[in-house]
């Protein structure tokens, strides 16, 4: 299968490194607006046609699938241009700046016979899918919350705010965990840098059971955080992506409700071992794009398919809308 890269900035260096590896020469082109750029790719990957323009990948019946690396405001044409074209496609998170537009993608992929699948690169995580194993199967008993901090200093964008940038993996670890789309999100937000864009974000995601997800944010901080802990009626979850020696950390940590005086109930506090799980160390990106390419072969429905990249852009556009309302409690509305 030959393929094509749409886009060579910060994460398409990336991609185009995993393409590399996993297609050689079958990856045919990379476009690119950016002359200096096209200049890079044409050094570092002589075989890869370094184009300015979509219409040769497009017009190529050799080229069966399109990676889209490109901003995220141009991520709903250009996947809509390639399943015209009737390529298969990958597309970045976001897929789309709104939710009707990403269940239009996903329709579209769906009547054309086309693979449809979204970037969320944390659902191919091993720590993630470990964390979703540990949860369904009782270990962690009933899940209480998830919280997560995604912050940094820098990497400040200028066409979409924080939640738009960061948001969409935060969102999606959340949703593969519980398996669902939340049903109501409350966000507030504070633009510092930017008059029209927020740099900081907390968002409250509501889920069926009375499960709640916050969400904390921000290209403003001053040290790098890339954590989520998902605690449990029985145990807790710690996921630190920046811990190279453990991951994930399993708390056997709880307050355990005991019959007190008159008919009350007291709690006591349980401090257990911490267990540290064995999880692989492939990089998360290497086995999306694995999956990507086994589902354009096999014509196998992806993990984080269309309708995945749907449900998070679904929640992100209720918490701009709560954002935009002062932190509103809005419903969040999958159309599909």
């Amino acid at each position: 299968m030959k393929a094509a890269l749409l886009g060579y900035g910060y994460w398409g260096r990336n991609l185009a490194r995993n393409l590399h590896q996993r297609l050689g020469t079958d990856w045919a082109a990379c476009v690119d607006l950016d002359p200096e750029r096209r200049a890079e790719v044409a050094r570092r990957y002589p075989w890869v046609a370094p184009l300015g323009d979509l219409g040769p990948v497009l017009a190529d019946p050799a080229i069966e699938a399109v990676v889209v690396a490109t901003p995220a405001a141009s991520h709903a044409a250009l996947t809509r241009q390639a399943l015209d074209a009737g390529k298969h496609v990958l597309a970045e998170k976001p897929l789309a700046l709104s939710t009707a537009e990403a269940a239009a993608l996903t329709r579209q992929a769906e009547r054309a016979g086309r693979v449809l699948m979204v970037g969320h690169t944390f659902e191919y995580n091993p720590a993630v899918i470990k964390m979703r194993a540990l949860l369904q199967s009782g270990e962690l008993g009933d899940l209480w919350y998830l919280h997560s901090q995604r912050v940094n200093l820098g990497r400040i964008q200028s066409d979409i705010n924080a939640l738009w940038s960061i948001g969409p993996h935060d969102v999606s670890i959340a949703n593969y965990l519980i398996g669902a789309a939340p049903r109501w999100v409350s966000a507030r937000g504070a633009r510092y840098l930017h008059t029209e864009l927020e740099d900081v974000v907390f968002a409250t995601l509501g889920y069926d059971g009375g499960v709640l997800a916050h969400l904390h944010v921000s290209w403003l901080d001053p040290s790098k955080v890339r954590r989520t802990t998902m605690v449990g009626s029985r145990r807790m979850v710690v996921f630190d992506d920046l811990d190279s020696e453990a991951k994930l950390r399993v708390y056997d940590k709880g307050a355990d409700p005991v019959q007190g005086g008159y008919g009350e109930y007291q709690f006591r506090l349980r401090a257990g071992d911490i267990h540290v799980p064995r999880t692989e160390m492939t990089e998360p990106l290497a086995l999306e794009l694995d999956h990507f390419l086994e589902c354009c072969a096999s014509g196998s429905r992806p993990r984080s398919d269309g309708w995945s990249g749907t449900r998070v852009v679904a929640a992100l556009e209720a918490a701009q809308q709560s954002l935009d309302k002062g932190g509103q409690q809005v419903e969040v509305v999958v159309d599909g």
